[in-house]
């Protein structure tokens, strides 16, 4: 398969080398187009303002992987990889393998599956792939889940166009659960924003945080009951597995207010 692989944690980050690696080396058609420094939780932003350069990236990769940095934030780079790096368009555009979970509510500030997004934009399926630690640094089981996901799509494509939030525990392959198909939870954050005075006297905040797991969930989705929240099922070690759209409208509030009666003018 032809496929296009970003993500939002640069370069030099050992996610994309390993899944990038991995699937060259059996046989894939792999494209690499990432920022050339981190750029996470830069959710969907795309660069208007000032010009994208994008520099070809030798000798970081397999040997049969073509590669770019470009200096615009990871939805930057799945667009120019499309319009105007590759000459045709790929399989598949996957983007990670990502330092961290993706998971419920904080999936809108990913770089990571917001490139992934974009692939899904432009009529290309996609996967977002997440390593659910920040500093564990064994990403081939991860890679190797990949590639087995990548070999069961060309085989089974999507039944329609979705994005495959995909996050894997961090931990030795022989312990990972299984894996499950999950819808999106709640994962938000306390935010907290730690104030400090520079040098020269001046006050600056940096942004912290505490997660929360274990709220109320969003009812009225008309979602099935019985399908794990991507929150619930990675604590039991599992892979999940959410499918994404990119359309936002919610349904069942169509219904609830059609009984508004605007009078304007």
């Amino acid at each position: 398969m032809k496929l296009l692989i970003s993500n939002d944690d640069g370069i030099s980050a050992l996610g994309i080398r390993a899944l990038a690696n991995c699937l060259a080396e059996v046989g894939h058609d792999v494209t690499v187009v990432c920022p050339d420094r981190e750029r996470s939780a830069t959710g969907h932003g795309l660069t208007l303002h000032q010009p994208i350069r994008a520099e070809i990236v030798e000798s970081v990769f397999h040997h049969a992987v073509k590669a770019w940095a470009c200096d615009g934030t990871p939805s930057d780079c799945v667009k120019l990889a499309l319009w105007a790096l590759l000459e045709s368009p790929p399989d598949l555009v996957l983007s990670g393998i990502n330092q961290g979970a993706n998971l419920g509510t904080e999936i809108l500030y990913s770089g990571t599956v917001s490139a992934a997004m974009e692939g899904m934009i432009e009529g290309i399926p996609s996967i977002a792939l997440s390593l659910t630690s920040h500093t564990y640094k064994d990403f081939q089981p991860a890679a190797k889940f990949a590639q087995i996901l990548v070999a069961q799509l060309a085989v089974k494509p999507l039944p329609d166009l979705m994005l495959l939030n995909v996050n894997i525990p961090a931990i030795k392959s022989e312990d990972i659960a299984g894996v499950t198909l999950t819808r999106q939870g709640v994962r938000r954050y306390i935010d907290v924003f730690d104030k400090r005075v520079d040098p020269r006297g001046k006050t600056y905040y940096w942004l912290t945080g505490e997660v929360l797991e274990d709220v109320e969930q969003p009812t009225g989705l008309n979602l099935p009951p019985n399908i794990p929240f991507d929150v619930h099922v990675i604590r039991k070690n599992y892979i999940s597995i959410t499918p994404l759209q990119y359309n936002l409208t919610y349904g069942n509030a169509l219904e609830q207010l059609s009984g508004w009666d605007f009078q304007f003018p």
